[in-house]
């Protein structure tokens, strides 16, 4: 009796070993089992791109969180996030600070394993709860195994999008995906200031309601200019720039639910000549631009005085902890 049952229990070991984690060798395997995602499971592919910058994208609405390494899916988790009255900041976010053994200085020393900080103040990517709905204090949990293999995958600077609506799971809307979390407010014309911020992961953020163009470096504003772009299109995209074998750079979409038939494009030149940038912003941008830069496109307005929801600048003091 007593063998039937440990070969019952390592039986039921190994499919849960299986189903949370399982290695995948091709983009193919790797969508057929995310699609099947319980909570608490992921599946994790790094050798489908060896290579290239790393952009984190966390679905509020589905509770899943993606890993693209140069515009390739690579991984793909269920996660929990900030529960009602702790609701976790959508916005777009640099990895700040890495510490694998960390402990939360606001709830009871409680363990936060892989931590990856994405604001001053307390929300960060970590293993943690995942019982299969929204539960935390702001965090985002990961599954443990995922968390470790993540936080070893990334560098400080790592672009997080954070987007959807946890409350309202099939609501995507135009501004779910906002500004990133130092930016700077205020500035209302055109200019360009890259002394500002000399170095650090490059953001762009398209705004249709106030046909603008900001950019940001370091999760600082640099530069903002007028644009014109097409009003027929009210979804949220998102962007990361890659580069190919021949070192020849491109902008791939990520996947935004919603618009899952994007994920992995190239953006092609009927929808670039549909973007309208002044020449001289254009060539300054264009000159900052390495590969792991975000771009997103979004209908919320950065200003207000518009049309709509604002796009809410985060700061350090103005999001929960976990």
């Amino acid at each position: 009796m007593r063998l039937v049952l440990a070969i019952m229990a390592t039986l039921m070991m190994c499919g849960l070993a299986q189903a949370q984690g399982a290695k995948v060798s091709s983009p193919v395997e790797l969508a057929r089992q995310a699609d099947q995602l319980k909570p608490g499971q992921w599946v994790w592919a790094p050798d489908i791109a060896p290579k290239g910058p790393i952009l984190v994208y966390v679905d509020l609405s589905t509770q899943v969180a993606t890993v693209y390494r140069n515009g390739v899916r690579i991984g793909v988790s269920t996660v929990s996030t900030g529960k009602p009255g702790h609701e976790t900041p959508t916005g777009v976010f640099t990895i700040l600070q890495k510490d694998a053994n960390h402990h939360s200085s606001k709830y009871n020393n409680a363990p936060m394993p892989f931590q990856q900080r994405l604001t001053w103040d307390g929300v960060a990517l970590h293993a943690g709860g995942l019982p299969g709905y929204p539960e935390s204090h702001g965090c985002v949990h990961l599954p443990y195994a995922f968390a470790k293999s993540l936080f070893v995958t990334t560098d400080l600077g790592a672009t997080v999008i954070v987007a959807g609506n946890a409350s309202h799971p099939v609501s995507t809307g135009g501004g779910q995906v906002i500004a990133p979390s130092a930016a700077a407010t205020g500035a209302t014309g055109d200019y360009w200031t890259p002394e500002k911020s000399p170095w650090g992961p490059v953001t762009i953020i398209l705004s249709r309601s106030d046909q603008q163009a900001v950019v940001l470096r370091n999760g600082i504003e640099i530069g903002r200019s007028h644009v014109a772009l097409p009003a027929d299109d009210e979804a949220t995209h998102v962007l990361t720039l890659s580069s190919d074998a021949s070192g020849k750079t491109q902008w791939i979409y990520a996947e935004v639910a919603g618009h899952t038939d994007e994920a992995g494009r190239v953006v092609d030149e009927a929808a670039r000549n549909r973007v309208q940038i002044p020449p001289d912003f254009y060539a300054k941008v264009s000159a900052i631009l390495q590969p792991g830069a975000t771009l997103l496109v979004t209908g919320a307005p950065l200003d207000t005085g518009s049309t709509g929801k604002k796009l809410t600048v985060l700061t350090g003091d103005s999001a929960a902890g976990s």
